[in-house]
């Protein structure tokens, strides 16, 4: 059985070279696809019928904050360029999608993102906790894991493969953004970029510290009394190299980070049941 990990570099090659898994390696029946709508990034991503990675893009885009669609015309037209790549690489249409939601969104806000997909001519199949979709990436049990996305922190504990509970916390990689910003007198977009560039990543770790802490400090208290023993900790906001050992000092637990975090999520999307749809059999693809 292959591990998450070599699943997850599976998945960003694909996106990264602009490819497809051969048809021929396709397990036998529909595909299966997953809208992530971040606060950073729009991924859609689509796997097999046994959940293996077949092809995926990305958009860099601020139409989601903090979970709730402040874009909804730009979100709509970002994700049908997304699935008309994808589509076209594919040689076949894409009928039915599941997306995400932090946790604790509002019903509202969570229904918003749910039209998003709809609006953008595929079926809605499932609206899953960003968290839980993680663990079925990183095929997590028992455990806390911790989504650190561009908006929000969100912590889900598993046990004998059930979340017993979620929360978010409304600290992410923004609020990074804007501490650098305060400590090089740059604009927001400068430091956007200044902290996504690998190179600069021991320089810009210790200046965003304090707001790891924080995001630690957070999961905590809502650990505190749990029976969990190991935090995974996914999301673009914890690449830094320094993450996982900042997070494990605040925490006293032990903190794994898969490969590729960013896309831990957005895979995880894809991988509904195919029972998932209320209306029909679910599948990616007619």
């Amino acid at each position: 059985m292959r591990s998450s990990d070599d699943i997850l570099h599976d998945f960003a090659d694909l996106i990264r070279e602009e490819a497809i898994l051969p048809k021929s390696e396709w397990a036998e029946g529909p595909l299966k696809v997953g809208v992530d709508l971040g606060t950073a990034n729009i991924v859609l991503s689509v796997v097999d019928a046994q959940n293996r990675p077949v092809a995926g893009a990305s958009y860099r885009s601020t139409v989601v904050r903090d979970g709730i669609v402040v874009d909804y015309v730009g979100a709509v037209q970002a994700v049908r360029s997304l699935k008309a790549i994808i589509e076209d690489r594919l040689g076949q249409q894409l009928v039915r999608a599941a997306t995400a939601i932090p946790p604790g969104i509002h019903a509202g806000n969570a229904k918003a993102i749910g039209n998003v997909v709809e609006a953008a001519d595929m079926e809605l199949v499932e609206i899953v906790d960003e968290p839980t979709a993680a663990s079925r990436v990183l095929m997590v049990s028992d455990g806390a894991v911790v989504d650190v996305g561009g908006g929000t922190t969100g912590i889900s504990i598993l046990k004998n493969g059930k979340v017993l509970g979620s929360f978010d916390e409304a600290t992410g990689g923004t609020h990074m953004t804007l501490v650098l910003a305060g400590a090089y007198g740059m604009s927001f977009d400068e430091a956007e970029e200044h902290k996504l560039d690998v190179a600069n990543d021991r320089d810009v770790f210790p200046v965003v510290r304090p707001v790891v802490d924080k995001m630690a400090s957070i999961v905590s208290r809502f650990l505190d009394g749990k029976d969990v023993d190991d935090i995974y900790v996914v999301g673009g906001a914890c690449t830094f190299s320094g993450f996982e050992k900042a997070f494990a000092q605040q925490t006293g637990k032990m903190v794994i980070k898969p490969a590729e975090p960013l896309l831990v999520t957005p895979l995880g999307i894809a991988m509904y049941e195919q029972n998932a749809s209320q209306t029909g059999p679910a599948g990616g693809v007619q």
